[in-house]
């Protein structure tokens, strides 16, 4: 059971990494025609629109209750579905095409970023395979996208404040898949239907009181038009099957496991890149096998970390020797 467990989790968590891969090249096309607050605005708007729908249909009107939670759940909703996107999506476009790079990249550190939260909030030092195969998968993502050149690191230091936006949002899509552990006797559409809810209602005031001021244009019915396909794959599937994958994989796998997967957000970038002819360097090859390595050599860590619990009677711990091996001891 625990074997299909992890399977279910690991292909919808790789769903989700794969679609977003794909969203940033995607979104700069959009971003040249609208500006990134009404992108983000409109893009979750529908998203919550078809989400209210299902949840309507599948559980009825008494799951939208929200229990005495509501200050939380707008909480991880503000976190995810306005601070996420319209910091990330403005720091792409305020640094132009090469934003579509940076912003991929940036999703590498979310690993990084879980296993602090978690290290600073619950006092449990993170096991050491689970940092060393963070900081391999990290590696290789960068090897992948710089392909060796540190003319990125020169970029990066000339671009400060967008790909500060950029961590600030993915710092804030860090804290909304950790929330989820909160709510787990909800069911994941619940859970992601009323956050994405509450979460747009946020994005709505800021979009409206800005175009009160003057400082955004409203866009028009053609400027909508224009991008009607990019919204329409934003919306379906890095929007509603991402969003629905992930948060369900999540939980499958918990949140310091399942978060590694975002490592293909930016290998799936770079296949976009390819088929549209980019030529694969021999960085961009090895950095893939080490993020391909990375997540195997956790995933089995993990197996047999849970098995040698599992297996262990009571009154004993499970220890490691000078060797490095896992063993049973008396407590």
């Amino acid at each position: 059971m625990l074997k299909k467990q992890v399977i279910i989790g690991s292909i919808l968590c790789l769903i989700a990494s794969m679609s977003w891969g794909a969203m940033f090249p995607v979104a700069h096309l959009a971003l040249q025609k609208i500006d990134p607050f009404y992108f983000s605005f409109i893009r979750y708007l529908a998203v919550g629109i078809i989400l209210t729908v299902l949840l309507w249909v599948k559980e009825g009107r008494k799951s939208f209750r929200l229990e005495g939670r509501g200050k939380v759940l707008l909480f991880y909703g503000t976190m995810a579905f306005t601070i996420y996107n319209m910091c990330v999506f403005l720091g792409q476009d305020l640094m132009g095409e090469s934003g579509t790079v940076a912003a991929s990249i940036m999703e590498v550190l979310m690993p990084m970023i879980s296993i602090m939260v978690l290290w600073i909030t619950t006092k449990a030092a993170p096991k050491k395979y689970m940092l060393t195969s963070v900081a391999l998968a990290l590696i290789g993502a960068l090897l992948v996208i710089t392909k060796g050149n540190m003319a990125f690191f020169t970029m990066a230091g000339q671009n400060l404040f967008p790909l500060l936006l950029i961590f600030a949002g993915v710092v804030g899509w860090v804290i909304y898949s950790m929330g989820g552990g909160r709510f787990g006797d909800w069911s994941i559409l619940r859970y992601s239907t009323l956050t994405c809810l509450l979460g747009s209602a946020v994005s709505f005031v800021i979009v409206a009181l800005a175009s009160g001021f003057g400082l955004l244009p409203v866009p028009t019915w053609d400027t909508l038009l224009s991008i009607k396909y990019e919204m329409s794959f934003m919306v379906l599937l890095p929007g509603l099957v991402a969003l629905l994958s992930w948060n369900l994989g999540i939980k499958l796998l918990s949140p310091l496991n399942g978060i590694l997967f975002i490592n293909f957000v930016p290998i799936t970038t770079f296949v976009i890149m390819a088929f549209q002819g980019y030529q694969i360097s021999s960085y961009e090859f090895i950095g893939t096998l080490l993020i391909i390595f990375a997540l195997l050599r956790n995933n089995v860590n993990q197996r047999k970390a849970t098995a040698l619990r599992e297996n262990t009677p009571k009154g004993f711990t499970s220890v490691r020797n000078p060797k490095g091996e896992l063993i049973k001891a008396a407590r």
